[in-house]
């Protein structure tokens, strides 16, 4: 969607305006849309990126209008035909219709106020077709709230629903993929490898089990922030003492909004805290940086041990899904990996993005909300879909190459931690040197060395043995 930059550019294609009243007077409305005047002067407000606000948002915005209908009528607030208008206009908006309908910059007033009086005209708009008459924006849509506690439920619920519904299963996804590789790959044992360089020998399932681990722990990490997320800070209306609320407005909304959902949604504990601070999602966001982390980690590892053909280590084989070079012939590139590695940074600079503005809390309200919500929604939607691709166009297809996986294992002369036991440290150290002056094994140097007997040597330098801990022999 096209944000629109000033009123000139505002028009419908036949250039109709209809004028349009607020507060502060006048202003010229394309005539084909149902937006307002204050969504048009904040249209004309911020030209700034072109990016409008996450569908995500909107859709949590939209849901939570609805649900805030029909409890306002149920109180005696609204009417009962108005409030069927309200939640028939929002449960549209939430199903995705109208969406050109919500044109303001995601860099606008830092409460979000634009956005929500957007929404609250949108809705009036298609209330009052619905109705025959007119519904009024700053009331009907807007009763019992204020931009301050329903914006940032929205970005909570938006996120509570992503996490939930899109990020948990995509990583369970990925975590299940690298879990099947595990067992597949259980008895291939390859060089272990720290600082880059050769190490003890490990098997290729155990790397995958831990890659397997840290997507899990992942999960962990979002379900403990949840409970955090879950708390919405509707009810608290402007400053967080909940005037203009009655008293069991917010419980009622939320409630219908978890039963519609089923997500663990409640009330904010403390009202204040809601509103000053956006901690919870401070820390959701650090969870997804976490996550990000991970992945980075183990996409490396994958693009270091698939590196080749012939002149890497090319201890595994990536699914091929492109040619890699417009000049080198024959060249495929790990373009999944690599995919994942600009998500992840893309998701670091997000959550910095977001621990700055959570930090622009002042007094009662948090004034950087909308670019907290964006970046957070954004790095759930890129986590999620990164995700499923790695999981899908990557490990799955995945094949190991025993034989060199066996021949670096063998080769590496840190396998001589394994004679330790048997003729020292020392001496170990010998045997290693010896063997990288004269280019010879292990076994060898070992043998001409007397050090040990051809049984106790191969029993000491069972490399799959090395992979199971303790004493070898």
């Amino acid at each position: 969607m096209t944000v629109i930059g000033d009123s000139e550019g505002a028009g419908d294609a036949a250039g109709g305006y209809r004028i349009e009243h607020d507060s502060m007077g006048e202003i010229r409305v394309p005539e084909s849309a149902r937006w307002g005047a204050q969504t048009q002067r904040a249209v004309e407000n911020f030209p700034i990126s072109g990016q409008p606000v996450d569908p995500a948002l909107l859709v949590a915005l939209a849901m939570i209008k609805g649900a805030a209908a029909t409890v306002n009528a149920e109180m005696g607030t609204i009417s009962s035909d108005v409030a069927a208008a309200i939640a028939e206009a929002a449960e549209e908006v939430a199903a995705g219709r109208h969406f050109d309908q919500f044109p303001i910059d995601v860099f606008q007033t830092g409460s979000g106020t634009s956005t929500n009086m957007n929404m609250n005209e949108v809705l009036a708009n298609l209330a009052s077709e619905r109705l025959g008459r007119e519904v009024r924006p700053n009331n009907e849509p807007n009763a019992s709230q204020s931009s301050n506690d329903v914006f940032p439920s929205a970005i909570h619920l938006a996120a509570a629903r992503g996490i939930v519904g899109d990020l948990v299963p995509a990583l369970g996804h990925l975590a299940s993929g690298l879990r099947s590789k595990q067992a597949e790959f259980g008895s291939i044992v390859k060089s272990g490898r720290t600082h880059l360089m050769d190490a003890t020998p490990v098997t290729l399932g155990q790397e995958f089990g831990g890659y397997a681990a840290a997507v899990e722990y992942g999960v962990e990490r979002l379900e403990s922030v949840l409970p955090r997320v879950a708390e919405l800070p509707l009810g608290g209306t402007a400053v967080g003492t909940g005037l203009n609320a009655k008293a069991g407005f917010a419980p009622s909304v939320i409630e219908r909004l978890a039963s519609a959902t089923g997500l663990p949604l409640i009330e904010a504990r403390d009202h204040f805290e809601a509103q000053g601070a956006r901690d919870g999602l401070v820390e959701a966001s650090g969870a997804l940086r976490t996550i990000a982390v991970s992945l980075y980690k183990l996409s490396n590892d994958l693009r270091w041990m698939s590196s080749g053909p012939r002149c890497g280590l090319a201890e595994i084989h990536l699914p091929d899904l492109q040619p890699g070079s417009s000049i080198m012939p024959g060249k495929v590139n790990p373009v999944v990996p690599e995919a994942v590695c600009q998500v992840v940074a893309q998701v670091v600079g997000n959550d910095a993005a977001v621990a700055f503005g959570g930090a622009a809390g002042n007094f009662e309200l948090n004034v950087m909300l909308p670019v907290i919500g964006s970046n957070l929604l954004e790095s759930i939607r890129l986590l999620s879909a990164v995700s499923r691709a790695l999981a899908d166009k990557c490990v799955a297809g995945i094949v190991a190459d025993e034989e060199q996986c066996r021949t670096y294992a063998l080769s590496s002369p840190s396998i001589a931690t394994a004679l330790n036991p048997y003729i020292g440290y020392e001496q170990a150290a010998k045997v290693v040197k010896t063997a990288v002056a004269g280019g010879k094994d292990l076994r060898t140097v070992v043998l001409e060395m007397g050090l040990l007997t051809e049984e106790e040597v191969d029993r000491a330098l069972d490399v799959l043995a090395m992979t199971k801990g303790g004493i070898v022999g």
